[in-house]
């Protein structure tokens, strides 16, 4: 697969979470909401979860922006369910190095597309726009804010 065959199908990846957002929606009951936003471009992410022994059984999102922080929510969003807080925590700092939002090694594997971050790896491309980092980042750093409530809840 050439280098344009692989932006071309991350960019169709990206458009059709943007376009078909997983988990958009709330949850009812008992659960621990976040926000986030970006005051320089106006991007807003909200996020419900839960977390029953310290896995996200269930989570669920809205917000409003361009299709980098809106696609990349919804990504997230299925990345998540399921993992406990340990694995999620472990994705987001893998994410953030692909990104280069952290100092260190990029984990994603050019040979093997998706094989560490799956259709998270569509976001790859943004680097090249230092000023998009942050839209990528959005869900990430409110999923952040949620696992900090989690865990002053729970102490």
């Amino acid at each position: 697969m050439g280098m344009s065959d692989l932006d071309e199908l991350y960019r169709g990846v990206i458009l059709d979470h943007y376009r078909n957002p997983r988990r958009k929606g709330k949850i009812a009951g008992d659960h621990i909401h976040a926000e986030g936003n970006n005051p320089s471009c106006g991007d807003e992410f909200y996020l419900d979860i839960v977390i029953e022994d310290g896995v996200v059984t269930d989570a669920a999102m809205q917000g409003q922006g361009c299709s980098i922080s809106q696609a990349s929510g919804s990504m997230m969003m299925e990345a998540i369910v399921g993992k406990d807080v340990s694995e999620i925590q472990d994705l987001a700092h893998k994410f953030r190095l692909m990104m280069t939002i952290e100092e260190g090694d990029n984990p994603v594997d050019e040979s093997r597309p998706g094989a560490v971050l799956g259709d998270l790896e569509a976001l790859q491309g943004v680097r090249k726009f230092p000023v998009r980092i942050k839209c990528a980042d959005l869900a990430w750093t409110t999923l952040a804010d949620a696992l900090e409530q989690a865990a002053a809840t729970a102490s």
